[in-house]
């Protein structure tokens, strides 16, 4: 069976659920393939359902498309902020209440889901991939293929270059790249997630014979933690920890209503030293053993408030997981293969600038992101690394390749592996695939190649224009909501260094104000700059406030 569409993003994770979306409002038609049995990745079949997101995500930072999605998963439970009441995160919930949302918003748009088929091969022509297909027999035909799967696994059927691990400190002279040259081995350690729940009534049952593994992996497990400090942090099951750190229990909470269920992602099922990319076979037995190991723990030697050891009411929740045993589907993996590129994005770019208030202007902004760098042990690398960064953008450069109609749209994007470890979490996901999603609507539209769109700057700035009318913001800009007339504006202009001035330092744009000089002087070469690109003629200078000059600046501009 051959299907054909004008775009087909493989993976049904939270960078192809966006890239799908992005690509469907634009009129294509979009086939989305996921080779598990539900769409969501991260939220659903890795459990993951505690968002990592950053600290402004509740008034900006985010695509009016994640928002949506929040806002669906929180009227589902009840319009409740944050239904679980998880400390990590804003918004905590039950990974079946994401399903159904994501599910919702595809049928919504058209999308035409495919379940349960994995890639095995990709027929090329020349530079360009004709067919995918899959090990169910089928085939798949598209003018544009975005990789959205979870270990980049068109790279390679593609023959496009990618790589995996560390690139080396040799490469880029990044502070936390391992030394020396590239070492494809050094992964990040993955969690094979699990949920539970608690019935107290049940603390004098029989918790059952060890699970397999157990004596050797028990001295992984405990609630107490090594702290980005450098400090242990302490923690207690279901009361505040010795040192003032809050419950375990509620860490990773999903739900608060009776029985409570939790996700277990900790430290002590943290899974390193295997390669999920090469071997995922051998690495989700070990990390499946770790998880049934720490369970078994909590269940048996956990301290308990009351002097006694351990918590047999713990009961793993097969229905919520949407799996026979309560684990998760898949791994929760924090980096995939990445697209190898001569000018990826690196540590560097998303560092705090002096003087600035968001990291360094990359041009060619397609979508925001911000998170810490967050790199969990590597393997032959234990030390984690927490490293502060500044609020980045997502260069369109580092969507595509050599392979022309081939598109990033998840973790797999042209990061070093330092860099990715800030793209990796939800919201970043999220924007990566709607960028994908739009660069792909783009070419297919031009009847061009994606790799042309982003080379091309009419078109890359046709891209950008119909993120932004969408409400995708393309810089970090606290002041100027999506339902501001100057929203498209804004964030245009920002993209072509409009806010390179003295509004670099800090996030509000206070666009009711006259600008200064070397403002004024900023906004008006990304005018000219912009209007270049989208073959506007140029206009007359103007005066007045920055919001009456962006307006005018963009004259013509539908």
């Amino acid at each position: 069976m051959t299907i054909t569409a004008d775009v087909a993003v493989i993976g049904g994770g939270m960078g192809g659920v966006a890239a799908a979306l992005a690509a469907a409002r634009a009129g294509a038609t979009v086939v989305l393939t996921e080779e598990l049995d539900r769409i969501g990745g991260q939220i659903t079949t890795q459990l993951v359902s505690a968002l990592d997101e950053h600290p402004h995500v509740e008034h900006f930072g985010v695509s009016a498309s994640y928002r949506q999605l929040r806002d669906r998963v929180r009227a589902a439970c009840g319009a409740d902020d944050n239904p679980g009441g998880g400390w990590v995160s804003r918004l905590c919930f039950p990974p079946a209440v994401g399903q159904e949302v994501m599910e919702q918003l595809l049928a919504e748009h058209g999308v035409q889901v495919r379940l349960g088929i994995a890639p095995v091969a990709a027929a090329r022509h020349g530079d360009t991939i004709t067919s995918v297909e899959f090990d169910d027999g089928s085939r798949l035909t598209a003018a544009v293929f975005i990789d959205a799967t979870e270990r980049g696994d068109l790279l390679p059927l593609s023959g496009e270059e990618w790589i995996v691990g560390s690139e080396g400190f040799d490469a880029f002279a990044e502070p936390y790249a391992v030394p020396g040259g590239p070492d494809p081995q050094a992964q990040q350690s993955f969690t094979w997630c699990a949920l539970l729940t608690y019935h107290p009534e049940h603390d004098t049952d029989d918790p059952g014979p060890a699970p397999a593994g157990y004596q050797r992996l028990r001295e992984h497990c405990g609630l107490d933690i090594a702290g980005w400090d450098g400090g242990v942090h302490r923690y207690r099951m279901f009361t505040e920890g010795p040192d003032g750190k809050p419950p375990f229990w509620t860490y990773r909470r999903l739900r608060t209503a009776q029985p409570e269920l939790i996700v277990l992602n900790w430290a002590s099922n943290d899974c390193a030293g295997y390669d999920p990319i090469g071997d995922p076979h051998g690495a989700e037995q070990a990390g499946r053993e770790l998880t049934a190991a720490f369970i078994h723990w909590l269940r048996t030697e956990a301290p308990r408030e009351d002097g006694g050891r351990g918590y047999p009411g713990l009961r793993p929740a097969p229905h919520e997981a949407g799996t026979p045993d309560g684990y998760a589907a898949a791994a929760y993996l924090r980096e995939s293969r990445r697209l190898r590129h001569d000018q990826p994005v690196t540590g560097h770019d998303l560092l705090p600038v002096p003087g600035r208030a968001r990291a360094r202007h990359l041009p060619g902004s397609v979508g925001v992101a911000w998170y810490h760098i967050d790199l969990h042990e590597r393997t032959g690398h234990p030390e984690p690394v927490y490293q502060q960064t500044a609020p980045f953008t997502i260069p369109a450069h580092a969507l595509t390749g050599s392979v022309t109609n081939l598109v990033m749209g998840a973790k797999n994007l042209a990061a070093t592996q330092i860099a990715a470890a800030a793209y990796r979490v939800h919201h970043g996901e999220w924007a990566v695939g709607e960028a994908a999603g739009a660069i792909a609507a783009v070419a297919c539209a031009a009847g061009v190649s994606a790799r042309h769109v982003v080379n091309s700057p009419a078109l890359l700035a046709t891209v950008q224009h119909d993120l932004v009318r969408h409400g995708a913001p393309l810089a970090w800009i606290a002041d100027i909501p999506a339902e501001d007339p100057l929203f498209t504006a804004a964030h245009l202009l920002a993209a072509y260094g409009g806010l390179e001035a003295d509004l670099a330092a800090d996030l509000n744009l206070r666009p009711d104000d006259e600008p200064g000089t070397a403002d004024a002087a900023a906004l008006a070469a990304a005018a000219t700059a912009l209007r270049r690109a989208l073959d506007l003629p140029a206009t007359a200078g103007s005066d007045g406030t920055w919001r009456e000059r962006a307006m005018a600046a963009l004259a013509g501009l539908r």
